[in-house]
């Protein structure tokens, strides 16, 4: 199953800031959409995060986006909102010592995260589909068909608004 893996545009957010599942708009969905919709493969069905900065762009992508919470970004529960220099440094450390495992205060670890994320792939039942998702999410999805750990992952720049192909076969 090929998945094309399109980042939102850029967050209306002050840099710095923990957005996780906040629900913020994106800069200009509209041109990113024309510009994705050129590359894309026009039968295939749009799934979104339902998170505005998704699904702006999904919408412009496709008459009738398929939104799935599973797809939304890694909930980072006290800590969305912060600057992350204001995160108190006792939990990143938690978190540094425990990449996988930890969750932040009312939040999830990033293994919820790999949980919810292959259950929606899994049940793709579909040749080729285009999910508009978040940074975390793909690089998760990276990270299983590469071969990677999640450290190795958080590597991997993913562009705003970009597009990413993968042939999944897991």
């Amino acid at each position: 199953m090929i998945l094309h893996l399109i980042r939102h545009p850029r967050p209306l957010i002050a840099p710095g800031v923990c957005y996780g599942q906040r629900d913020i708009e994106a800069e200009n969905p509209a041109a990113a959409g024309e510009r994705l919709r050129a590359v894309l493969p026009p039968e295939a069905p749009v799934f979104s995060s339902p998170l505005g900065r998704c699904l702006a762009l999904a919408r412009c992508l496709s008459a009738a986006p398929v939104t799935d919470a599973r797809l939304m970004e890694l909930n980072f529960g006290a800590w969305e909102g912060r600057p992350w220099d204001e995160i108190p440094r006792p939990e990143l450390d938690a978190w540094a010592a425990d990449l996988a495992g930890y969750a932040p205060p009312g939040g999830e670890s990033p293994s919820q995260l790999e949980a919810r994320v292959l259950a929606f792939v899994a049940g793709l039942r579909v040749p080729e589909a285009v999910l508009v998702t978040h940074a975390g999410v793909i690089r998760l999805l990276l990270a299983r068909q590469r071969g990677l750990t999640l450290a190795e992952s958080l590597a991997i720049d993913i562009p705003y608004a970009s597009q990413t192909v993968i042939d999944w076969l897991g």
